[in-house]
Order: structure tokens, then C-alpha cells, then sequence
């Protein structure tokens, strides 16, 4: 969680008002200021950062950052277990 928070800010910011070390988990990437543009973003920082291919729709699919976190983990779980 503390990685995608700093990728979040690193990447679009955070919008006034908005308090990413709150309790955040459930909260829609809408309401925290993150659009579609944002996400891109955010998704290609994850890509380069954790050497994974995230599917299209990871963040359509997943609209929180708990659901987020819980598929890039999947995502890297199964890059572990075929190695």
C-alpha cells in the first residue's frame, strides 16, 4: 500500500483535501482525484517499477486501491510461482 501511495503522488499528485495516509483502502480512485489519465499513468510507473504487464482493464476492474493492491500482487504471485 505505502508503494502505490507514493507511485499515486509521484505520478498525478494528490488533490487538495484529499489524505492518502488516511484510511483510503475502500475509498473509489474517483473520489480520492484520480481519473482514467491519472491511472494510465500510475499503471505505467507500476509496469516499470515491478517488471509486470498489467492487463487493460486492472484498473476498470478494480476501482480501490485494496482491490488494486490485491491484483498487482496476484499478478506479480503468479510471476513468482511460473519462475
Amino acid at each position: 500500500m505505502d508503494d502505490l501511495k507514493r507511485i499515486l503522488l509521484e505520478g498525478a499528485g494528490a488533490d487538495e483535501g484529499v489524505d492518502l495516509d488516511g484510511d483510503i483502502l475502500d475509498t473509489d480512485f474517483e473520489e480520492l482525484g484520480y481519473e482514467s489519465l491519472a491511472l494510465l499513468e500510475t499503471g505505467g510507473r507500476i509496469e516499470r517499477e515491478f517488471g509486470v504487464a498489467l492487463d487493460d482493464d486492472v484498473f476498470n476492474d478494480n476501482r480501490t486501491p485494496r482491490a488494486l493492491v490485491a491484483a498487482i500482487n496476484a499478478t506479480l504471485k503468479g510471476l513468482v510461482d511460473a519462475a
